[in-house]
């Protein structure tokens, strides 16, 4: 009786193991819960940084050229329609234009609507919808420099 004892205290149990596992499914739900608003705001930043990127390349863009282009590809390859092609000096960004952080193109318009006396570039924001509260734009930066 005595050898059945010693080896049945020798393994885990079922609900042992069991217990264990439902620890660790919670422990991991914590992690995930937790580092999902650190990943909302990394792609947040990332938006912004791209945003101001292509504002400096079409200020430079439109120093050189004299107006704004009318599509963000003309920071890349020069526009066919230019008045002067020999004053494009690009390109003027190193990589072709990336989508945003939650996979959507970036928008852009020139003359502007929040800056119509130059032009508007921004992302969709999470929600993928233009012109909604969560838009990453030129010119939310801009407000929050004031």
């Amino acid at each position: 009786m005595s050898r059945f004892h010693n080896r049945r205290h020798g393994g885990f149990t079922l609900i042992e193991v069991l217990l264990v596992l439902v620890i660790l499914v919670i422990l991991a739900s914590f992690a995930v819960v937790s580092i999902g608003p650190v990943q909302r705001r990394a792609h947040i930043n990332q938006a912004k940084v791209q945003v101001a990127l292509f504002s400096e390349a079409l200020k430079m863009y439109e120093f050189n050229v004299g107006s704004y282009p009318t599509t963000l590809d003309a920071l890349r390859h020069p526009p066919g329609d230019l008045p002067n092609p020999s004053r494009w000096e690009g390109p003027y960004l190193d990589k072709d234009i990336p989508p945003d952080p939650w996979n959507n193109a970036y928008q852009y318009t020139a003359p502007g609507t929040h800056n119509p006396d130059s032009f508007d570039v921004w992302s969709l924001g999470p929600d993928g919808v233009s012109g909604t509260e969560d838009d990453i734009g030129n010119w939310t930066q801009q407000e929050q420099r004031r």
